[in-house]
């Protein structure tokens, strides 16, 4: 069962999403419908918790403080609200979860900043997509080859080379050794 929901789910999925970890501070733009217009929201805060899920069901939390109060929003990954994830930083955090940073507020918020070494996941596309494009790609080889076969191409002919120099030449070359 666990099997055929995941097939199920995985056309739901994003291509390629960043691979993101406690501690990074991101940039998420989000889009926002106001009655009928729609625009995109940038949120910027660090990643404190990503929860592990598999396709549709993984999430990430993302804290930030706004004026004075600490503002939290959870997103899913592969929402099609989410229209970018930017990583800026990186910080070095030995947990997976920072749930402690609620309790802090000002310069003990701060986190020591380390290399930012950004990976992406991809995701699979679907096994019926792949065999169909492999399909398309078979049928064009097989195309070429038949018009490779139903015209046959010759080599070019060389132009023939005369021993003799042009008269040109050869009074040019006179008149150079008459010179010297």
């Amino acid at each position: 069962m666990s099997q055929l929901l995941h097939q199920f789910t995985k056309k739901y999925c994003k291509a390629s999403v960043p691979d993101l970890r406690a501690g990074y501070l991101v940039k998420v733009h989000q889009k926002i419908k106001e009655g009928n217009k729609e625009r995109v929201q940038v949120f910027e805060g660090t990643v404190i918790a990503v929860n592990p899920g598999h396709g549709v069901e993984s999430t990430f939390t993302v804290r930030k403080i706004a004026e004075g109060v600490g503002v939290e929003k959870t997103y899913p990954i592969h929402s099609p609200n989410v229209v970018k994830i930017d990583v800026l930083r990186a910080h070095k955090v030995r947990r997976a979860k920072l749930g402690f940073l609620r309790s802090l507020s000002g310069k003990a918020l701060r986190l020591k900043e380390t290399e930012l070494k950004l990976e992406h996941k991809e995701f699979e596309q679907e096994v019926e997509e792949k065999v169909e494009e492999v399909k398309e790609e078979a049928k064009t080889e097989e195309v070429v080859e038949e018009k490779k076969e139903e015209t046959p191409v010759e080599a070019p002919k060389a132009e023939e080379v005369t021993e003799e120099p042009k008269e040109e030449v050869v009074e040019e070359v006179k008149e150079e050794k008459k010179e010297e």
